[in-house]
């Protein structure tokens, strides 16, 4: 074997799990296959002025790479059960949580210990929240900002890179079974391990179709997340931000019935494009240096949509909605809240007469063209509730960009100890459709390594 464990993907759950195997297991021998480059080598060429939009790069150094999708997030590690997947329902709610406030202590031991714990105990805010048919949901909050994530994790890297082998651009095209372990085929070769651990994302999500296609494990359908990113002046939501930062507010529609919540909430941050497989959506980030700020907030609202039979591909639901965006607007679309109310497409001139500089240069549209009727109806409703709660929100100014799409992998049978049928093989982080955050997915890749660790210590 040239492995004792691969790990494919170096997002956070590949990160912590060969992070607690170098901690518990020295002598292990750890190979990590990433699709994407080093941190210093993820640069984006979107600058806004010579290269405005994707130009589609072989690998997309916004979603791959080291650090995965998280790593120019704006690095919240959200301590709860309450959101972000359903780790606590394989390995218990008290032992998620603290796994994830280990994942905590080890971002703050790496340069993130100057930044902020928020948290929603004793919140008066939540009692204005149902007052106003909203719920806020209850969590710590670790906000490490785009640039503190970026340090923390290039420290990380900085103690892994001795002891683990990393082979970057590296695609795993195929993983087999063999006598012993396993066997992935990559664009450099053949590499064996005893064990296997998978972890390769959302982005992730059709290869991870494909592997369980071929080994035979089985699999379940799971939603697709649908909706827009809201941008508006900072001062709007400053009174929710400046005490709980990350706010998850849940509300359910009078009209269908269906849950609209925030995601992901960027106080002062800006509003990106990341492109997943192809298509082109949209997200946000920000940061903790003050220089680097803006005077507007972002977050996203989203309707989650799960389907039953015969459907089963929440995920091509979700990419055929981007593509009708993308084909409209050659990338992300941009609207004015009060354009899409009077039933009417934003222009360039109308955005330049706005009170709000947009921080994402995107092509001025017409949303309704694009998402489907009940979710934009659910997310007006979401809009003018939030009005309730932080006046302004359902100003005409507001703009909604779209499409932004949360794509999950099928949820992936795997057993307490994050195993799957096939014995040594671990399927953790966002593409077992169990994890769905950064903390979720990190503290999966801490349960994995110790269940190793442990096999591993017992035989000695």
């Amino acid at each position: 074997m040239n492995y004792d464990v691969l790990i494919i993907g170096a997002g956070p759950g590949g990160i912590f799990s060969s992070y607690e195997l170098v901690k518990k297991c020295p002598d292990l021998k750890i190979g990590v296959f990433e699709y994407g480059n080093t941190l210093e080598k993820r640069k984006c060429p979107i600058d806004g002025e010579k290269i405005k939009g994707c130009i589609n790069c072989n690998t997309c150094s916004i979603m791959n790479g080291f650090g995965g999708a998280g790593a120019f997030s704006d690095g919240k590690y959200n301590i709860t059960n309450e959101f972000g997947g359903t780790l606590y329902e394989y390995i218990g709610k008290a032992h998620a949580l603290d796994l994830m406030r280990y994942v905590d202590e080890i971002n703050c031991a790496h340069g993130g210990g100057g930044t902020k714990l928020y948290t929603t105990a004793n919140s008066g805010f939540k009692t204005e929240c149902l007052r106003n048919n909203l719920h806020l949901l209850d969590a710590s909050v670790r906000h490490l900002g785009t640039d503190i994530n970026y340090a923390v994790l290039t420290d990380i890297y900085a103690f892994l890179k001795d002891h683990v082998d990393f082979h970057f651009l590296t695609p795993v095209n195929a993983v087999h079974k063999i006598n012993g372990g396993y066997e992935i085929e990559t664009s450099k070769g053949n590499f064996t391990g005893k064990q296997c651990i998978i972890s390769v994302g959302r982005s992730g999500s059709k290869w991870m179709e494909q592997v369980c296609d071929d080994l035979g494990l089985e699999t379940r359908s799971n939603r697709v997340d649908i909706g827009v990113r809201v941008e508006l002046p900072a001062d709007v939501f400053r009174h929710i931000t400046d005490e709980l930062y990350e706010s998850k507010i849940v509300y359910k529609t009078e009209k269908y019935q269906d849950l609209v919540r925030t995601f992901c909430m960027n106080p002062k941050g800006a509003v990106v494009n990341e492109n997943t497989n192809g298509i082109v959506t949209v997200n946000g980030h920000s940061y903790e240096d003050p220089a680097r700020q803006t005077d507007n907030t972002n977050f996203a609202l989203l309707v989650s949509k799960h389907f039953t039979e015969p459907f089963k591909d929440s995920n091509g639901y979700g990419e055929s909605i981007a593509r009708l965006s993308n084909m409209l607007g050659g990338g992300v679309i941009v609207q004015r809240f009060g354009d899409l109310i009077r039933g009417q497409r934003s222009t360039q001139k109308r955005i330049n007469k706005s009170f709000i500089t947009p921080t994402l240069s995107a092509t001025p549209g017409d949303l309704s063209l694009v998402m489907p009727k009940r979710i934009l109806d659910g997310i007006i409703e979401m809009i003018y509730a939030l009005d309730k709660i932080a006046p302004g929100t359902a100003a005409d100014d507001t703009l909604l960009y779209g499409v932004e799409v949360k794509f999950y992998n099928m949820e992936v049978a795997i057993d307490k100890n994050l195993e799957t049928a096939q014995k040594g093989l671990f399927v953790i982080g966002d593409c077992s459709g169990v994890t769905h955050s950064l903390s979720h997915a990190s503290a999966s890749g801490v349960h994995v390594a110790r269940y190793i660790a442990k096999q591993y210590s017992d035989k000695k």
